[in-house]
């Protein structure tokens, strides 16, 4: 069983630390264990219910009726609320909820909802990347395990090589070309598999390479290929001089090609660029950039 920080607590629920302690004593909605400094830790048990909570009071209940709620009751009036029109942040809460559970089900019934509703750019943008953000910082803090977390993008990863595999494949000799790949040693892949989508849907023929690509493999199909541009993402690279040192070296290297770059590790980094290397700062630059750049 994972434990979480009020803090952990304030990020997923959006419901801030001062407001939870209020709750704690006033209605004694959650019961944190404390430790020998008094620190206060939470189970899955708690911050479930907090995340049913933060649902029922974004649809305008207040904290003190559901105070009067059973958890069953709680969780009956949540489920409820799945015939009306959810909220993006309704479907983050309960992707949460299933990764925590190690619960399947919820999360074919919540992305299926969203993509059947909305399309998978629109889940992406709205619910899936805000959702990685949150559970990246549960990971970085430690409160949840690599079980959980590769239960969760695993089935991401599954529901974007379907949409993937519903394109039309582009023999087109003169359309736009555009190599994907991770960076030897970086193996999170939705990133990429995400802009390959985006990619492919606009007509572009992609060379995917998937993830932890030796950089002799790279120039060997960037030589052979010779793409327009070059697409890769920075998430969990080894340190701020091995970013810097791989960015220049490839800048250098595909002098002839346009480089774009993403991940945690290179957006909002102070890292010195070549040229021809351009940073994608947002998930709805990445969907731009599959309308604008051309051959």
């Amino acid at each position: 069983m994972s434990q979480y920080s009020i803090r952990d607590l304030e990020q997923l629920s959006g419901i801030k630390a001062h407001t939870l302690r209020i709750w704690e004593q006033r209605y004694k909605i959650l019961v944190p264990q404390r430790s020998d400094t008094n620190i206060r830790t939470y189970s899955d048990h708690e911050l479930k219910l907090l995340l049913n909570i933060s649902t029922l009071k974004d649809h305008g209940y207040k904290i003190s009726e559901i105070a009067k709620l059973k958890e069953e009751d709680l969780r009956k009036e949540v489920y409820s609320l799945s015939d009306k029109q959810m909220q993006f942040s309704d479907q983050i809460q309960a992707l949460t909820i299933a990764m925590i559970d190690i619960d399947e089900e919820t999360f074919e019934i919540t992305i299926n909802k969203n993509i059947s509703t909305h399309g998978i750019v629109k889940t992406m943008i709205n619910v899936v990347y805000p959702f990685l953000t949150k559970i990246g910082i549960l990971w970085l803090s430690g409160s949840i395990g690599p079980s959980q977390e590769h239960f969760i993008t695993n089935l991401i990863r599954q529901k974007i090589v379907v949409e993937i595999d519903k394109l039309p494949t582009n023999y087109d000799p003169n359309a736009e070309k555009v190599v994907v790949y991770t960076p030897e040693g970086e193996y999170h892949e939705i990133g990429i598999l995400f802009a390959y989508f985006i990619f492919k849907n606009m007509g572009k023929r992609v060379v995917y390479l998937g993830q932890s690509l030796p950089f002799d493999e790279v120039r060997f199909i960037i030589e052979k290929e010779k793409p327009s541009f070059v697409f890769s993402a920075f998430t969990s690279f080894s340190t701020p001089q091995d970013v810097q040192n791989y960015v220049t070296k490839i800048g250098t290297t595909f002098h002839f090609q346009t480089i774009y770059l993403t991940g945690m590790q290179v957006v909002g980094q102070k890292l010195d660029l070549t040229e021809n290397i351009k940073v994608i700062n947002t998930v709805q630059e990445l969907v731009d950039l599959g309308t604008s750049t051309k051959a």
